[in-house]
């Protein structure tokens, strides 16, 4: 049976990683222009879709990205354009704009589904770097009995507290207002370009230090 150190060292991984905290704000930005019903089913869809990706790659992923040929680090480079074009149209309000076109369209089951699978659930919540982290996780809890369903147990509950971070969020939307929120999407999105560059340098490195 894992440890005590075992279940905290990866639970401490993955709140690195994910960031909840991080999220919350970011969570805001992109769910502009949506009441608190639509707001809070897009947190719930998004929630359940990354703890879905994180149990998938927790069981297989090693399997799926050898089969496929696909390495850690270019994924974590596609990650990264991905998080790029988000922050690009953060910083210049076509998100905003988007989501005021899309605000009706976003009632529907689909829409809700789609936007909360990208760019919420993946790659914000389930990103190459959290996705990476659980790969690495499961390989080292293999090697223990009951490790992996104990390390399952640790994934739930940290998307649990990405809920409960969006949750919180919501709430925080009443006292910004257009401006507030203005702001705040531009400096999110400044703040999501600089982390979409890490992601590509970071992997973009480990590809060339790998064929070096």
């Amino acid at each position: 049976m894992p440890n005590v150190a075992h279940v905290f060292n990866a639970f401490t991984t993955l709140m690195v990683t994910i960031d909840p905290p991080g999220l919350a704000p970011i969570f805001l930005a992109l769910t502009a222009g949506m009441d608190r019903e639509h707001r809070l089913l897009m947190a719930t869809r998004a929630t359940l879709i990354a703890l879905a990706v994180l149990l998938l790659f927790l069981a297989f992923g090693s399997g799926i990205l050898t089969t496929l040929g696909i390495t850690l680090p270019a994924f974590r480079v596609a990650g990264g354009l991905l998080l790029f074009v988000i922050a690009f149209e953060m910083i210049f309000e076509k998100r905003q704009e988007r989501h005021e076109r899309t605000s009706q369209r976003a009632l529907t089951r689909d829409q809700v589904i789609s936007i909360a699978a990208f760019p919420l659930a993946v790659p914000l919540i389930a990103g190459p770097g959290t996705i990476s982290a659980t790969i690495l996780l499961s390989d080292q809890f293999s090697k223990i009995d009951w490790g992996r369903l104990m390390l399952a147990g640790v994934v739930v509950f940290s998307v649990a507290l990405v809920l409960a971070a969006f949750v919180a969020a919501e709430r925080i939307d009443r006292y910004l207002g257009a401006t507030g929120r203005s702001v705040l999407t531009r400096l999110l999105g400044l703040l999501l370009a600089a982390l979409s560059v890490q992601f590509v340098a970071d992997g973009a490195l480990a590809l060339f230090a790998a064929k070096g």
